[in-house]
């Protein structure tokens, strides 16, 4: 609340004291890299300081460090996966260097608009979405979780899609381009 309502700076800093090295640790249980969690506990810390006054928060505010470093790791095990799983592609189809620089940089660019839009996702809306279509899980099964209707998890789903729409209209041909030629 001091953080969020009155830019407490020292609030915040306790904040990153208190929970900055279980952040680092809960990340290597996804990421063993030690480095690489101090970063991703880092970059949460960064990301709500400079969106607090839009994040709302429904849990504890814990759980909510929690839930946002591991939706971080996911991000980032997605992305390393996505640039693997391009390499390999590359070196399957025997592309030129030149040609997978260019389509290797696409894809970056195309992945941090995907998280720009993402991130402009109410927090219950995007963990919803990103439960649905990224874990896989049904709106039941949400629902259940949410403790809501399943007609609130698809109402949350469409709200999701249309703002995601929205933010990447201008893309959309490029996205569809890209991964019908590159992939």
């Amino acid at each position: 609340m001091r953080i969020a309502v009155w830019d407490d700076e020292n609030a915040f800093r306790e904040l990153f004291q208190l929970f900055f090295s279980a952040l680092s640790f809960f990340a290597y249980r996804y990421i063993p890299d030690k480095e690489i969690c101090e970063d991703i506990a880092q970059d949460t810390f960064f990301k709500i300081w400079k969106n607090r006054k839009r994040i709302d928060i429904k849990t504890s505010g814990r759980n909510f460090l929690i839930t946002t470093v591991r939706n971080n790791c996911i991000d980032y095990l997605r992305k390393k996966e996505l640039e693997e799983n391009y390499r390999l592609n590359q070196e399957d189809c025997g592309m030129n260097e030149a040609v997978s620089t260019e389509n290797l940089y696409a894809a970056f660019e195309l992945k941090e608009l995907i998280d720009k839009a993402m991130e402009k996702l109410p927090p219950t809306i995007r963990e919803v979405f990103e439960l649905n279509r990224l874990e896989g899980q049904t709106y039941s099964e949400i629902a259940l979780k949410y403790n809501v209707s399943v007609k609130s998890i698809e109402s949350y789903i469409s709200k999701a899609l249309k703002i995601l729409r929205e933010e990447l209209k201008d893309y959309l041909a490029t996205a569809l381009i890209f991964v019908f030629c590159y992939l």
